[in-house]
């Protein structure tokens, strides 16, 4: 087993045991940060002979606070949420395994909203799990594609003809129209981050604030050399974080806005694993699939 390697983080009396990633061997497992694995055999790795990509590998998500997982249920091919402690439940009752490969989730960083993407253009589920509720989509939703959260959770990010700022309930709380493409929102609803450069090699980014349509000027992040910003967010603080693939697993920095200074704040080390997924990932990730030899 793998650990989770720490830098420069001070020991916490009575931290709280969380999922440090999932991995799937044989079955989907759940690595916890104080070493132990939790097996998840309820859960889907492939989508089932009768759905429409039949083999495909079912999405597994963990929320970025490490407490809140989702998969893909055996028994009636529904998507559900639980924690370690929590019983199951049914993130919306269309979202099914016949969508995987067509459709695919996002859960924000405290496990309480799932928003779904499709191959298409549009976006499919807007599910509050907090409320129980799955909300219709708003307006013109057909031209929308999912950006990300805010880390509280509180607002959404949409993309396309214009981005459209939504509160949780989905009403409309801003609206800028950009060449400009953030991935990015930090909790003040206003700033977010844009890498540049041609996917998938980033190493320069800026900031966009969506009130005023201003940008900032670009900065190239100081990361080591073969490594690119593979994935861009920010913090409950507002620093940008930035995760990097690297050799033998992630390295995750946090960086300056204003000179694209990177301080590496800690590693994870890849585990011999045919899959695995961090706190905060999408369905698909660059360090997702182990490479064969």
């Amino acid at each position: 087993m793998t650990p989770v390697t720490l830098i420069a983080q001070p020991a916490a009396a009575a931290t709280p045991t969380t999922i440090a990633y999932a991995q799937l061997t044989q079955t989907w497992e759940l690595v916890l940060t104080d070493g132990d694995v939790v097996e998840v055999p309820e859960a889907l790795a492939k989508a089932p002979d009768d759905a429409v990509n039949a083999g495909t590998r079912a999405p597994f998500l963990v929320s970025g606070d490490g407490r809140h997982f989702l998969y893909f249920r055996k028994s009636d091919g529904r998507f559900v949420e639980r924690t370690l402690s929590s019983k199951e439940r049914v993130v919306s009752r269309q979202y099914t395994t016949d969508t995987i490969g067509e459709e695919w989730p996002w859960v924000s960083d405290d496990g309480s909203y799932v928003v779904t993407g499709t191959s298409g253009p549009g976006l499919g589920v807007f599910a509050d799990l907090r409320k129980g509720k799955v909300l219709p989509p708003p307006g013109k939703t057909d031209q929308w594609g999912f950006v990300g959260f805010s880390p509280d959770g509180k607002r959404l990010l949409l993309d396309g003809e214009r981005l459209t700022l939504l509160d949780r309930g989905l009403r409309t709380r801003l609206r800028l129209k950009t060449r400009l493409g953030p991935t990015a929102l930090a909790n003040d609803y206003v700033t977010t981050a844009v890498p540049v450069g041609r996917y998938p090699k980033y190493r320069k980014l800026r900031m966009l604030n969506l009130r005023t349509g201003r940008a900032s000027g670009t900065v190239t992040v100081r990361l080591p050399r073969g490594q690119y910003i593979d994935d861009l967010d920010f913090d409950q603080a507002g620093h940008v974080i930035v995760r990097s693939k690297t050799k033998t697993g992630v390295a995750i920095y946090r960086v300056s806005k204003a000179t694209g200074k990177a301080k590496l704040l800690r590693t994870i080390a890849r585990p011999d694993a045919a899959v695995w997924v961090l706190p905060g990932d999408s369905t698909y990730e660059p360090w997702t699939e182990k490479k064969s030899k």
